[in-house]
Formats: structure tokens, C-alpha cells, sequence
């Protein structure tokens, strides 16, 4: 046997790690702090602000609580804006006066505290999303104000305030039922286009993907375009009204294309395409003149275009001209919309380098078909206004207009 002896661990000391414990949760004790700094400085929001900086207040914990003390005056009871037992405040945003020029100073005061604490911007999403969510629960002029607010916050471009997580909660169905969020969104609406374009309101109800439809703030007993196009007339907000007309126009004039598309594909008969244009422009009340580049716009791209045969793509054309002339025919049915179906061919002409000298062959076409009359033909021959490769159609065009001349001479 050895003689040595085995090594023991007698006498080692094991360390025990330290754990790190959490201090716990007291949103009472810092609202209490908070409101007692508005309290000290009687609300001057100047000296609120420089009081809070200078403060070792956990803002990183209770950044909701913060901002409920902002808003509301004091901590407010979990899952609701009703207030907590706990100080409060007179200097909230809901205790202002419903005018901007009382509020301003409360968005220009968060501004300062976003720059200093840029990450309780999350903490102002949640507590603005919360009281939006609520709005049943604030009074009318309270709901004013959070409108001014909202609408100044973005207007002040308060520290990339997304709109999406702002505005969406909106849209919930009790709220719209009654009416609430329609009303919201009109103070907001026009407290925003003081200072900005409607240009700069549409960005943000795109940035908060609501720009598509306004008929969503409506109950659903009132969603109209005329109801739409009534109400925000009478809060005098004219240019929403002229975009929303502009965007419902635009969409009725895609549905129309698309099932133009969808019956020239499928080759049904001119009468049934006739009646389903006729019945669109009944329903959508749309222009003759926007009827008439459509229709021609559907009838070209429904050609099958050659990439290098010219002469192929001439045949084309001709072939459609003349296999939906009818369906020109009847709704070209005055020299003003003949003159425009001439432009329309003019620009597309211009502007596509396979067409570009076709143009003559084409208007001949049409000519043919009775779809032009000649003293159309004539007055955009000697008075065209459109510029477009004007020149070059002109004289490309000179000899049938010279045959007309002629013609017209012998009769």
C-alpha cells in the first residue's frame, strides 16, 4: 500500500452567490413624489420640468405613472383612468382649458421630458392608447382636450410619436357606435390643420393606416359618402371633403377598369360591356370624360403587343378600333369628347415608342368607324391645345387631313 494519503476538502469555504433582489413596486409613493413637485411650483410647468431632472425618481420604472400624473393629475387605478386614493394635482391637460393655446405648453413640456428620457416615449404610447381607449369614461370638453393634444403632439412632431399605435385604438366598435371616436377625430382633424397642410394630415393617417376609408368613424347607420362628405363640410374641414371625394373617385374608376379588363379578357359581347359601363356611371356618377380615356386605356392594354413588329402592332390596333368601335361610338357622343379621345391617343402615342407612328393610322381608324367626325379631326389639326409630340403628329397627319379638305371641297 501507498504510504501517501488522499487529499481532503476539509477547511475549503464554498462562496455563495449573491442574488439580486428587486425592490418592490410603489407607483403610489412616485405619483405622490410627482405631483408634489406640480404642487411646489404651482404648476409652472418651466420649473416642473427642471425640478424633475434634477430628481433621482425612477422614471425607467413608472414611466406610465408619470404620464397618468401628466394627464390626469394623479396615479390612476390599474386597467382604467379613473383615479387611485393618492395626491392629484389642478395642472393636468384634462384640467386645462379645451383651447390650444392651454395645452400647448403641456406637448412643449413633454417634448423636454422625451428629450431628456427618450425611452418613455413607450410609456406615452401606452398611457395616450389607455385614455383613447376610454373615452366613454372622460367627459365632453375632457375629450376636447385630449383631442388638442393628440392633434398638437403630432403637429409638434412630439419625439416620433407613432401614429398606428396612437390612433388605432380608436377604432373600437363601441366607441364608434356612439359616436365618440367621429367626434374625436373631427377636433382633432381641425385643431391639426391650423398649422399644417392636408397634405401633412393624410401622411399621418397613413403612417396610421387610416387614410383608406373615413367611412370607418362613422356608426355604421351613417356610413355614406354623402353622410362623410355632410359632416366634415359642416366642421369646415373642405379640403378632407374634396380628398375623400377625390379617393372615393378614384377607386370607383379602378373597380370600373378592372371589370372592363376582366370582360374584354373574357370576350364578352359589346352589348353586355355597353350596359356594365353605363350602369357604373350611374351608380358612381362618373364624367364622360374620364369614361372615355378609361375605355380607351382598357382597349389598348388588352392588346397583345409585339416587341419589334411594327406592322403587327398597327394590325392590332386597327383590329381593336374597329372591333369595339360601337362601344366608343356610344359614349363619344359629343365633339368635346371625340376632341379628348383624340388627345388620349396623342399622349399614349407620345409616350409609348411602339405607337409613336401610328398615331395617323389610328385616328383614320376611328374616322372610319364614325367614332371621330371630321370637324374634330379638323380642330385638333388647326387648334390642338395638348403639346405633346404635337409637331410630329401634325405633320404626320397632314395628308388625311388634306383628304378631308379635299373631300369636303368636292361635296
Amino acid at each position: 500500500m501507498s504510504s501517501k494519503e488522499k487529499p481532503t476538502l476539509g477547511g475549503t469555504r464554498i462562496k455563495t452567490r449573491k442574488r439580486n433582489i428587486a425592490a418592490p413596486l410603489d407607483p403610489a409613493a412616485f405619483a405622490d413624489a410627482v405631483v408634489q413637485i406640480y404642487l411646489d411650483n404651482a404648476g409652472d410647468l418651466e420649473l416642473v420640468a427642471k425640478n424633475l431632472e434634477s430628481s433621482d425618481l425612477n422614471f425607467s420604472r413608472y414611466g406610465d405613472t408619470f404620464f397618468e400624473v401628466v394627464f390626469i393629475g394623479g396615479r390612476t387605478q390599474p386597467g382604467t383612468v379613473k383615479l387611485d386614493e393618492g395626491e392629484r394635482h389642478p395642472y393636468s391637460v384634462i384640467e386645462c382649458e379645451p383651447k390650444r393655446e392651454a395645452i400647448l405648453p403641456s406637448v412643449i413640456y413633454v417634448q423636454k421630458i422625451l428629450r431628456r428620457r427618450p425611452f418613455l416615449i413607450k410609456n406615452l404610447e401606452n398611457v395616450m392608447r389607455k385614455m383613447l381607449q376610454s373615452l366613454e369614461l372622460f367627459e365632453e370638453n375632457e375629450r376636447i382636450k385630449l383631442s388638442i393634444f393628440t392633434a398638437l403632439a403630432f403637429s409638434q412632431k412630439l419625439s416620433g410619436l407613432p401614429p398606428e399605435t396612437v390612433l388605432q385604438p380608436l377604432l373600437k366598435d363601441n366607441l364608434v357606435a356612439k359616436g365618440l371616436v367621429l367626434s374625436f377625430i373631427t377636433d382633432f382633424f381641425k385643431e391639426y390643420l391650423i398649422d399644417n397642410s392636408i397634405d401633412d394630415l393624410i401622411s399621418i393617417l397613413k403612417r396610421g393606416k387610416m387614410e383608406d376609408d373615413l367611412l370607418e368613424f362613422f356608426p355604421s347607420t351613417k356610413r355614406t359618402p354623402e353622410a362623410v362628405s355632410e359632416h366634415f363640410t359642416n366642421a369646415g374641414l373642405l379640403p378632407l371633403v374634396e380628398y375623400n371625394d377625390k379617393k372615393i373617385f378614384e377607386v370607383r374608376l379602378k373597380e370600373m377598369k378592372s371589370t372592363l379588363t376582366t370582360q374584354l379578357a373574357e370576350e364578352v359581347a359589346i352589348s353586355e360591356v355597353i350596359e356594365t359601363v353605363k350602369q357604373h356611371v350611374k351608380d358612381a356618377k362618373l364624367p364622360d370624360i374620364e369614361v372615355v380615356r378609361i375605355l380607351w386605356d382598357v382597349l389598348m392594354d388588352a392588346i397583345q403587343w409585339s416587341g419589334k413588329n411594327q406592322q403587327q402592332n398597327a394590325n392590332s390596333a386597327l383590329r381593336q378600333v374597329k372591333k369595339w368601335a360601337e362601344l366608343l361610338n356610344t359614349f363619344c357622343t359629343t365633339g368635346k369628347l371625340e376632341l379628348e379621345l383624340m388627345y388620349k391617343v396623342q399622349v399614349q402615342c407620345y409616350e409609348d415608342a411602339k405607337l409613336m407612328k401610328l398615331f395617323p393610322e389610328i385616328v383614320r381608324s376611328l374616322y372610319d368607324q364614325d367614332v371621330l367626325a371630321e370637324d374634330t379631326i379638323l380642330h385638333w389639326f388647326q387648334k390642338g391645345t395638348n403639346l405633346k409630340g404635337r409637331q410630329n403628329f401634325v405633320k404626320s397627319l397632314e395628308p388625311f387631313v388634306k383628304w378631308l379638305e379635299e373631300a369636303e371641297e368636292e361635296e
